[in-house]
């Protein structure tokens, strides 16, 4: 998931805007177990009307545009993809599972081809049956240039992706996608790519009947593969209403229960309204929820002192690291003694209360996630203990030529994200002195701060940087920051530290290799252990997400997959 100015939009469509990193108290509610806080499916049952009320209009509602982790919340209502998330509490929900596919892909030739067979009876909401060209279309239109937006695997993975303008303008199509019958389709990739049922669960592989495709203005009434479809759409995306798509079968979709009959969402709302009608949960506002709105530091003391309503916060993890990133071509920074001076110093519990507390954020010595399926795999090469390690750090200044310290800048965020924002960077200000570095911030609004870092003739040398997954695993994690090909001169780059070092290059090629996930992850696991050694990034903490939801809202699953509450899962009273 790209960082700061695509990361926002990339999660909020995925699940949640799920990236927004909460507000911030000291202290909040006790975990619930989402298993049982929403009273399970023995309380889950058919009807009523879902509120969904959110910051973030759902804009570009086409699934060629849609950049979304595991085919995002709202979207996938309405847009079936070859394979989903598992739609399970905690760990389970990180697994990829079949959704118009009869399984996550069949591969062959060093994962370089995979086949995917469709289940037989699936149909769009007008009655009609969906076929694999069907799939192939919804691929190649995401090619065009009018739909752009959406993940750029496809694009980098296909053979001859890289030269495709889409089916508007190359009316042949892709020939490294092939659908010999109806239900079955092939992809033919220019690279080992072990982690494709990954990438098939975003919504490039939704179908779109050829007949049906209305260009730019599709996303108004795209035509419904999932079991709702689309009745209303004002303002892109601001106001979305969902019905019952009568054709959808459950036969053929075991990860959606589609409890209630009509799904409407409200976008464009002030976070602290929202949690306030959430609080409240008056009228239609008991059955509401939220897929982009954390509490704030105001909500959290309320909750925690009310049982009810902190008995109605869901509590989850998302694989996403904060953390501050080393431009080595600036100097002090090309020292390595100098970064790991600094990441001795780093004090992560002042950092962790700048986030908002234990209960929203979680200290972070290693770059992957602290989950399984990233491949999680403990270590603290630079040990700073609960408060910094100032001594440590000294020492190590005067062994690189400092020995009365010196003086950096720190460029961070004006936006109040808890994330990059002035509270983080105070907080590194503050640890950071300890140690006889003195820290000049130089805070930059929101637009201006993404340009400067994220362009190779502009990056400072120390800022503060995130990082989100596409889908969970090290994969998506570790090469857009660390593999040296990627490294983009004239674009949008996001390997900070300008690393391009052979062995971890050809780590990364080897990995993509497996197609056993569990051999995989344990390989990302020992290459971020690795990498931590050259100390191009201070992992700072995890994020926790809280978020309220009405009291009529049952059925609360949330994975690890999106950290937040799967609204296909919910029923309402």
């Amino acid at each position: 998931m790209r960082q700061p100015s695509l990361i926002a939009r990339r999660v909020a469509v995925a699940s949640v805007s799920l990236v927004v990193a909460a507000g911030a108290a000291a202290c909040g509610p006790e975990d619930n177990d989402a298993k049982s806080s929403g009273g399970g499916d023995s309380q889950a049952k058919k009807g009523g009307t879902l509120t969904v009320l959110n910051s973030n209009p759902q804009g570009d509602f086409d699934p060629a545009r849609l950049y979304t982790s595991g085919g995002g919340n709202v979207p996938s209502l309405v847009f079936r993809t070859l394979t989903t998330r598992n739609r399970e509490n905690g760990a389970a929900g990180s697994e990829v599972v079949p959704d118009l596919a009869t399984d996550t892909g069949r591969p062959s030739k060093n994962a370089t081809v995979w086949t995917y067979t469709l289940k037989k009876g699936l149909k769009y909401e007008d009655g009609t049956p969906i076929t694999s060209a069907d799939i192939k279309y919804g691929i190649e239109r995401s090619f065009a240039a009018e739909l752009s937006g959406g993940a750029p695997y496809l694009r980098d993975w296909l053979i001859g992706g890289a030269d495709y303008q889409g089916p508007y303008k190359d009316k042949k199509g892709l020939d490294s996608i092939e659908t010999p019958d109806d239900l079955t389709i092939v992809f033919h990739l220019n690279k080992p790519e072990g982690e494709f049922p990954y990438l098939a669960t975003q919504t490039q592989t939704t179908p779109v009947p050829k007949a049906k495709d209305t260009g730019t203005k599709y996303e108004e009434h795209p035509v419904s593969s999932g079991p709702y479809k689309v009745v209303k759409n004002e303002n892109d995306g601001e106001r979305l209403v969902l019905e019952r798509n009568t054709h959808w079968s459950a036969s053929t979709d075991a990860e959606r229960k589609a409890y209630p009959d009509r799904i409407d969402v409200r976008s464009g709302l002030d976070s602290s309204v929202i949690n306030q009608r959430l609080s409240a949960s008056q009228g239609t506002d008991a059955a509401a929820v939220t897929t982009d709105t954390n509490l704030g530091p105001a909500e959290l003391a309320k909750v925690s002192g009310d049982k009810e309503l902190a008995s109605r916060v869901g509590t989850g993890h998302f694989g996403y690291t904060n953390y501050i990133a080393f431009n080595p071509k600036v100097k002090p920074f090309d020292n390595p003694k100098v970064r790991q001076a600094i990441s001795y110093a780093i004090d992560r519990s002042s950092v962790v209360n700048a986030a908002g507390g234990s209960s929203l954020a979680e200290p972070a010595t290693t770059y992957l996630p602290n989950q399984k399926s990233f491949g999680y795999t403990p270590y603290d090469h630079f040990p700073a203990g609960v408060s910094g390690n100032a001594a440590k750090a000294k020492e190590l200044l005067k062994e690189a030529g400092y020995k009365n310290g010196l003086t950096v800048t720190l460029t961070h965020s004006n936006s109040k994200d808890f994330e990059t924002s002035p509270e983080i960077a105070t907080a590194i200000q503050d640890a950071l002195k300890k140690a006889g570095i003195t820290v000049k911030l130089q805070g930059l609004e929101s637009n201006d701060y993404s340009d400067k870092v994220q362009s190779v003739k502009t990056e400072p040398g120390f800022f503060l940087a995130h990082w989100g997954a596409d889908w969970p695993s090290g994969g998506p994690f570790l090469a857009p920051i660390f593999d040296g090909r990627q490294i983009v001169k004239d674009g949008a780059n996001f390997n900070t530290g300008f690393l391009d070092d052979k062995s971890v290059n050809d780590e990364i090629d080897a990995i993509n290799k497996l197609t056993d996930l569990d051999q995989a992850a344990a390989r990302w696991g020992a290459l971020d252990k690795k990498i931590g050694e050259q100390a191009l990034t201070v992992p700072l903490f995890h994020p926790v997400y809280k978020r309220l939801y009405g009291k009529d809202v049952k059925n609360i699953v949330i994975s690890d997959w999106t950290g937040v509450l799967d609204i296909s899962q919910v029923a309402v009273k």
